[in-house]
C-alpha cells in the first residue's frame, strides 16, 4: 500500500490544474454503515451536479477541495464511488492494477478564455497575445495546445503562454496586463467575473475543442469511476446510484435556484456563485457507447502529447463500464 502511495504522490501533480482551492475533506455522514454507497467528489462542477443526493438516504459524501484528498481513500478501498478529472481516472486505472472503471462522463469542458477588452474573436486573434493560465502540465495546458496547433498557431511560437499556480493569480495578471488573455476553469470563470466587471468571456475552449476534432471526441474535464469488486458485488446499487445520479443531473441542470441553494448550504461553492455558474459548467451525465466514444477520443489525444498524464498509455476496453 505504501508504495501506490508514493506513486499517488507523483501522479496527482496531473490534476492541479483545475482545482484551485486547498482545505480539509467535508464528510456528510456521521456514521459508517456496511450498506451504505460511499462517495467521492470535488468541490465545483463534479459535486454541483451529485446535489440531489447529498441529503438522501443510503449515500455517504465526502466532498473534498483537491484530488490528492479523494486519491488516497479510492487507493485504500475507502469510496466505492468517486467522482475525478478524467485523466486522473486513467491513471488510477494503470496504476491499480485495472481495479476501477468509468461509469460515466459528468463533466465536459470548463475551460474560457477570458479577456478585459473584446479584440478576441477567434482562434485567430490570439496570434502575438500573451495567454496567462494555471495547470502546467495538465489537462488546461494540453488542451489549449491542441486546440492552438489545430488552428494553425504554434503554441512556443505564436503566442506566449505564461503559467501561473493558481487562478487567483491569472485573474490579477489581467488587471496588470489589459492586453492578455486568460485560460480558467468554471465556476472561477463566474466569480472572477462577478469580481471585476471589465472581465468578459472571449473563447469557449470547448466549443473550439469539438469543432477541431473529427473523432467525435468532447473535452472531458470529469467522469464518475467506481471499485470494480463493489460493481461485481453490488451491480444493483451501482445502478441504482447511476440512475439517481441522472435524476440529480437533470434537477441541477433545470432548477438551478434549488440546486444553487443546496449546493451553497453543502459548502461546495456558494449560491450566488452556483447560480450564476451552473449553465456554463456544462454538467452531464453520459454512459454507454456514447461516454466511451468521447473519452476514449479525449485521452488519445492527451497521450499523443504526454502519455504520463493519463497513466503512461491509453485504458483498454474494460475501462469502460456499460450496463
Amino acid at each position: 500500500m505504501k508504495k501506490k502511495l508514493m506513486v499517488w504522490t507523483m501522479a496527482l501533480c496531473i490534476c492541479a490544474g483545475l482545482t484551485g482551492n486547498t482545505g480539509v475533506i467535508n464528510v456528510f455522514a456521521s456514521e459508517e454503515d456496511p450498506d451504505t454507497v460511499r462517495i467521492g467528489a470535488l468541490k465545483g462542477p463534479t459535486a454541483m451536479g451529485m446535489a440531489q443526493l447529498l441529503d438522501a438516504d443510503g449515500y455517504d459524501f465526502t466532498v473534498a477541495a483537491s484530488p490528492d484528498e479523494i486519491v488516497p481513500m479510492v487507493v485504500q478501498d475507502k469510496l466505492d464511488i468517486a467522482a475525478v478529472p478524467a485523466n486522473l481516472a486513467a491513471t488510477l486505472y494503470q496504476k491499480t492494477n485495472k481495479d476501477v472503471s468509468v461509469l460515466a462522463v459528468n463533466t465536459l469542458g470548463v475551460l474560457y478564455l477570458v479577456e478585459n477588452g473584446d479584440s478576441v474573436k477567434s482562434v485567430e486573434d490570439l496570434k502575438g497575445k500573451t495567454i496567462y493560465a494555471s495547470g502546467k502540465g495538465a489537462t488546461p495546458e494540453y488542451a489549449l495546445n491542441s486546440v492552438l496547433k489545430a488552428n494553425g498557431i504554434d503554441p512556443e511560437k505564436d503566442v506566449t503562454v505564461e503559467y501561473k499556480s493558481e487562478h487567483a493569480e491569472v485573474v490579477s495578471a489581467l488587471v496588470q496586463d489589459q492586453t492578455a488573455v486568460g485560460l480558467l476553469p468554471q465556476p472561477f470563470v463566474t466569480t472572477a467575473l462577478m469580481k471585476n466587471d471589465k472581465l468578459k468571456v472571449a473563447l469557449d475552449l470547448n466549443k473550439l475543442w469539438e469543432d477541431s476534432m473529427d473523432d467525435g471526441s468532447k473535452l472531458v474535464t470529469g467522469v464518475v469511476i467506481a471499485n470494480n469488486e463493489f460493481v461485481q458485488d453490488h451491480a444493483d446499487k451501482v445502478n441504482d446510484f447511476m440512475d439517481v445520479y441522472k435524476e440529480s443531473v437533470d434537477f441541477v441542470n433545470s432548477d438551478t435556484e434549488s440546486a444553487a441553494q443546496i449546493i451553497g448550504d453543502h459548502d461546495i461553492i456558494t449560491k450566488e456563485v452556483a447560480q450564476k455558474a451552473i449553465p456554463d459548467c456544462s454538467i452531464v451525465f453520459i454512459e454507454g457507447d456514447e461516454m466511451k466514444t468521447m473519452l476514449s477520443g479525449y485521452l488519445a489525444t492527451l497521450d499523443e502529447q504526454n502519455p504520463e498524464i493519463i497513466g503512461g498509455q491509453l485504458p483498454d476496453d474494460a475501462f469502460y463500464y456499460k450496463r
